[in-house]
């Protein structure tokens, strides 16, 4: 009986040097690991965009120039990586791009870039898919759609600031032109190849006045949603809850009304270029947020 433990002794020994050995031989490999790691009391920016999403508009038959299935999905979405990944002080999005802002102070994934941009993106493209059936109803996803990501750190308060405000500015140059391009095609029949050319050189005065004078379209009477795109925050919002309870002397439980506070990412529909949002909101960039 010892010489028989002796013997898995010995085995067992030889079975941890092996796997020791193989360890130390193959574990170079990770030497080829480029360092990633984004620069602390920095805040990490992720932008994703939709890929290729012109032609995937065209083959799910998204309504132009705006369609509200196709926004509201994407704000989804957004806040489905927001509710997994809650380091996220706000996000903003416009047509089929999101930026997601960590906290500067974030140790998520050790401040990897890599972890960062993969798990936003593939957070992100999976609950597109998921989520598709309840904002097309009628119809099918004919093939699964591709987002890219991109990592910018930005390390004071008023580079963050004006990043978000470029890419509100963007949302409001795109959808202004959008709107008028698509007027012109679809009540006036022209082509897009001549309705893009009707357009060319034209500054966003000229474009209103296309609007209002030929299609009685007031352009600021348009959605904030189209507009001024979509701010994601986190706020506390107060839910009315139905709870069953056995009051003392009572035989039956009886239905109360219980009131919750709950933390929620909400959509907001604002400017955030002027100084109102941020001093509304001065929890974002709190230090200690």
């Amino acid at each position: 009986m010892l010489g028989w433990r002796r013997a898995a002794s010995a085995i067992s020994a030889g079975c941890v040097r092996r796997l020791s050995m193989a360890k130390s031989k193959f574990e170079y490999v990770r030497d080829f690991e480029a360092d990633d790691t984004c620069l602390p009391n920095c805040w990490i920016v992720v932008r994703l965009d939709g890929r290729n999403f012109h032609r995937f508009s065209e083959q799910h038959e998204f309504k132009k120039p705006n369609d509200d299935r196709a926004l509201n999905l994407m704000t989804k979405c957004a806040q489905t990586v927001m509710q997994e990944l809650e380091d996220i002080a706000i996000a903003y999005g416009q047509s089929d791009e999101y930026s997601f802002v960590f906290k500067k102070k974030s140790r998520w994934f050790k401040r990897r870039a890599s972890k960062f941009m993969t798990h936003v993106v593939s957070q992100f493209a999976s609950s597109y898919v998921f989520y598709w059936k309840d904002y097309f109803k009628d119809q099918q996803l004919l093939y699964p759609p591709g987002f890219d990501g991109r990592i910018v750190l930005y390390p004071s308060n008023q580079n963050l600031k004006d990043y978000l405000s470029w890419r509100q500015a963007d949302c409001h140059i795109n959808n202004l032109y959008n709107t008028v391009f698509w007027m012109l095609v679809q009540r006036s029949g022209l082509t897009p190849v001549q309705a893009q050319d009707r357009l060319q050189g034209t500054l966003a005065g000229d474009k209103n006045e296309i609007l209002f004078s030929e299609f009685n379209i007031n352009y600021n009477n348009e959605p904030l949603m189209y507009r001024k795109g979509t701010v994601l925050i986190w706020q506390k919002i107060n839910e009315v809850m139905t709870k069953k309870i056995k009051l003392p002397k009572e035989t039956e439980e009886k239905e109360v009304e219980v009131t919750r506070t709950r933390t929620k990412v909400v959509p907001l529909h604002c400017d955030i270029i002027g100084d109102q949002f941020w001093e509304e909101y001065p929890e974002i960039l709190a230090e200690d947020s």
